[in-house]
């Protein structure tokens, strides 16, 4: 059985984390969605809230499973028998941050997880989950960015009623 991780922050999830969802989904048995705690940021929502959300985004995709972790993802790659990291990529500058991210993955790991780039389609390049916070922080329409349900937990997080 072929099984991969895809892990991230998810905060929010975006319409271009959910294209590498659905495209990642094709070429595995399993994709596990991983959520990252990662305890240097202050993110928009709780880990478990975007466990929650992101169940539901997939919730039509039978072989996604959404789970998280903290630490490395050499260590949760390991506890669960993954040995094939998703990431995503919009530009250039994303490819050698996460070149030197699967590097390191690669070498800590003992040359056993391997990490598979997939570019987001063209209509998500631009997206990323910190311009849909700012954006919905003005009052802005984010609703090109997230699924509707997403959207309007954002809006509830800043207190913007004419949103919701």
């Amino acid at each position: 059985m072929k099984r991969a991780v895809y892990p991230g922050s998810f905060d929010p999830v975006t319409f271009g984390h959910l294209d590498v969802i659905r495209r990642a989904s094709e070429m595995f048995d399993v994709l596990i969605v991983s959520v990252l705690n990662n305890k240097v940021k202050t993110p928009l929502f709780s880990v478990e809230e975007r466990v929650k959300i992101l169940q539901e985004a997939t919730k039509d995709i039978p072989n996604v499973q959404v789970d998280s972790f903290t630490g490395l993802l050499i260590n949760y790659a390991a506890e669960h028998d993954i040995h094939v990291a998703v990431r995503g990529l919009r530009a250039i500058t994303d490819f050698e941050y996460e070149l030197q991210i699967a590097q390191t993955n690669r070498k800590l790991s003992g040359e056993k997880l391997d990490t598979m780039f997939l570019t987001t389609s063209l209509e998500y390049a631009y997206l990323s989950s910190s311009s849909v916070k700012e954006i919905a922080s003005f009052g802005g329409d984010v609703s090109q960015c997230v699924p509707e349900f997403v959207a309007k937990l954002i809006y509830e997080k800043y207190h913007i009623q004419d949103r919701i």
